[in-house]
């Protein structure tokens, strides 16, 4: 296991690696952590800005053997969804609407981490090349 093919990589994939590495620890963290508090809503702006990091970031990062349309793949369709449904959990805990901020929450970990971060071990990803070499 080398990180040098994630150091080797141009700085818009450095950048969404990092952050959906720190999205994915801090995600954990707030599943174990007390709700309502102020360190929860500290840690939920700043888990929402990693998220809008990485989804940002993923328009900048095209990966030639799956292009659903010009430079774009599927997986960029979990970063429209993550854009749309950020805001939108955001306003359900203003709102104080626990249960749908939850239920989004959860789903943008769920899809917008997990499921996304499943794909980057696909063969001839840079995760691949990471896990289990060149």
């Amino acid at each position: 296991m080398s990180l040098a093919p994630l150091f080797n990589a141009p700085l818009v994939i450095q950048l969404h690696a990092f952050a959906a590495m720190s999205a994915l620890v801090l995600g954990i963290v707030q599943f174990a952590s007390t709700k309502g508090t102020l360190p929860h809503r500290a840690l939920g702006w700043t888990w929402v800005v990693l998220m809008m990091t990485v989804a940002v970031s993923s328009f900048w990062i095209h990966q030639n053997q799956i292009r659903l349309g010009g430079p774009w793949s599927p997986i960029h369709l979990l970063s429209i969804f993550s854009l749309i449904m950020l805001p939108l959990g955001i306003w359900f805990a203003h709102r104080h609407r626990v249960n749908g901020h939850r239920i989004t929450m959860i789903s943008l970990f769920t899809g917008g981490l997990v499921i996304a971060g499943l794909f980057t071990f696909v063969p001839g990803r840079i995760v691949h090349a990471i896990a289990f070499g060149q």
